[in-house]
């Protein structure tokens, strides 16, 4: 690997400082998508900062009846966590499935979501649960957060600090996963609140997003066979080796109705 700087950040401040002052810098959380991609030199910052020693950037919380989970808090903690558990236990199940046990010991709920991998757990929490992603500098609603492949709403030097949960009256996530690499071939979030259902999908498409079908026929009956009599246009959905964009268009209703029936049985 080639030289680089390691600076471990003392709080937020220095954090930010370090990448205004050097653009070609990055921020290190769980360092399970930045390290691999430095190794194969599809990426080179000049620096890295970890930011995961900050204090108060990991852990669980409440705030006015929603989930505040800092951005540095592991894979493996959210899953664990009793208070994930109890308010919103398909966001603790959706954590202890991802990747394997090394990887949710490293990573966190923040690199994960500013790296914005198209096949990734987290970014479907969020949007299906309506987060709230707060950064250093403001607060940004999850439907406004993700744009694109390996983008999102952040700036360059933009540090993650917390993401707010709202607790759903049910939610479930289901995926059906690469055995090899266990991202999301398809992945399906459902969260219902009132006669408000959100449907979130990663892993098709080239960044997670709402299905709106779904949502409509969800929010008038929310049972599974409301979700697998959707029929999706397969126009836009990823094609490789692995499926069809046709294969994954008929996938998402499948593991959607999946969702629904696990969360109404919790």
């Amino acid at each position: 690997m080639y030289a680089f700087q390691f600076e471990r950040a003392a709080d937020t401040q220095a954090a930010v400082a370090k990448l205004k002052a050097d653009p070609d810098a990055k921020y290190l959380g769980g360092g399970q998508s930045l390290l691999a991609a430095m190794k194969l030199r599809l990426a080179a910052p000049s620096a890295l900062v970890d930011v995961t020693r900050i204090p108060g950037l990991a852990g669980v919380g409440a705030e006015n009846g929603a989930l505040v989970i800092g951005a540095a808090t592991r894979h493996a903690d959210v899953a664990a966590d009793a208070e994930v558990r109890r308010r919103i236990p398909a966001l603790a199940a959706l954590a202890g499935g991802i990747g394997d046990r090394q990887v949710r010991a490293m990573g966190t709920l923040g690199g994960s979501l500013a790296n914005n991998d198209p096949a990734a757990c987290y970014p479907a929490a969020v949007l299906a649960l309506g987060a709230t992603v707060t950064t250093d500098r403001r607060q940004i609603g999850a439907d406004d957060f993700f744009r694109g492949l390996y983008e999102t709403a952040l700036e360059p030097d933009e540090l993650i600090l917390s993401v707010r949960f709202p607790v759903p009256e049910q939610a479930a996530y289901v995926k059906f996963r690469n055995p090899a690499s266990r991202f999301a071939l398809v992945g399906v979030m459902v969260a219902r609140s009132g006669n408000a259902v959100r449907v979130a999908v990663t892993g098709a498409a080239d960044c997670v997003f709402r299905c709106q079908p779904l949502e409509q026929a969800l929010s008038a009956s929310f049972t599974p066979a409301a979700a697998r009599a959707v029929t999706l246009d397969p126009a836009g959905l990823n094609g490789d080796l692995h499926a069809s964009p046709e294969y994954r268009a008929h996938l998402i209703p499948v593991l959607a109705a999946r969702a629904v029936e696990a969360a109404t049985r919790g």
